[in-house]
């Protein structure tokens, strides 16, 4: 019976991130390094996170929830949308290929760093547990999560995204990234049960990703329909575009500089 039960949270957790990878077209491109150069990267900023968090905000042994505290920790989850844009940045293609390639490793690696252990030891044991099928769930909600925050970096970080979408994508990301402090907060404060608190962070994961695939598509429909093929930069530019092309890296500095400033 432990053996079974073991096999059913194995296959809850790791199924989907296989079904992601081959139906995603990333087998044919030959990405499977670039995965494992995403994770590598994942265990450096976790531990440097580790490090900052351990120096500058210790754990609260008071019996007061650290309201402060807790929310400078949450902040440092913005080392991950700058190294995941670096990541996308290093790897050529198109913005669907950069997002997978990124988010496999990534989300792969954090998958066994935290949840393979407790898996093996917990789920073999001799008395059954619902806690390991909701740790199982839990592992396709990081997957969604990491999808979401890699596709707001990729819109943010597009040096022609037009002044409209402007406004909406740095509020997806504060959101995305200070939900786990939002709900950490608030399910000890409601008393929500176990199962109550998985559905939470299904909803509002939910909601998230149906938001950012909205705003995603209409990014790239709107760039399909405006770009041309005369303004290839395979072809020497007059000193007209090339001024407007420096204006327009000037702006993604600035955009970068007050996105940081706004998440922080």
């Amino acid at each position: 019976m432990t053996l079974f039960h073991f096999w059913n949270c194995f296959a809850l957790v790791y199924f989907s991130y296989f079904i992601t990878y081959k139906h995603s077209g990333l087998s044919e491109y030959n990405t499977f390094w670039k995965c494992i150069q995403a994770g590598v990267t994942y265990l450096f900023v976790q531990l440097c996170k580790m490090l900052f968090l351990a120096t500058f905000f210790p754990t609260w042994e008071g019996s007061i929830y650290d309201f402060i505290g807790e929310f400078m920790k949450a902040r440092a989850d913005v080392a991950d949308l700058i190294d995941l844009n670096r990541l996308m940045s290093q790897n050529a293609g198109n913005g669907e290929y950069k997002i997978m390639v990124v988010v496999l490793g990534w989300a792969t690696t954090e998958l066994v760093m935290s949840r393979c252990i407790p898996l093996w030891v917990g789920a073999l044991g001799i008395e059954f547990d619902w806690k390991y099928i909701q740790m199982s769930i839990d592992s396709n909600i990081s997957l969604v999560y990491y999808v979401i925050a890699s596709a707001q970096v990729w819109m943010i970080t597009r040096y022609d995204l037009y002044h409209t979408f402007w406004p909406a994508v740095p509020l997806l990301m504060f959101l995305n990234i200070y939900k786990a402090f939002v709900m950490e907060t608030f399910v000890p404060l409601c008393s929500l049960g176990s199962w109550t608190a998985l559905l939470a962070r299904v909803v509002v994961t939910g909601l998230l990703a149906l938001s950012t695939l909205a705003l995603y598509v209409t990014v790239v429909n709107v760039h399909s329909e405006t770009q041309c093929p005369r303004h290839s930069h395979t072809f020497p530019l007059s000193p007209g575009f090339s001024k407007v092309n420096n204006i327009w890296k000037k702006q993604k500095k600035k955009r970068k500089v007050t996105l940081m400033s706004f998440l922080l």
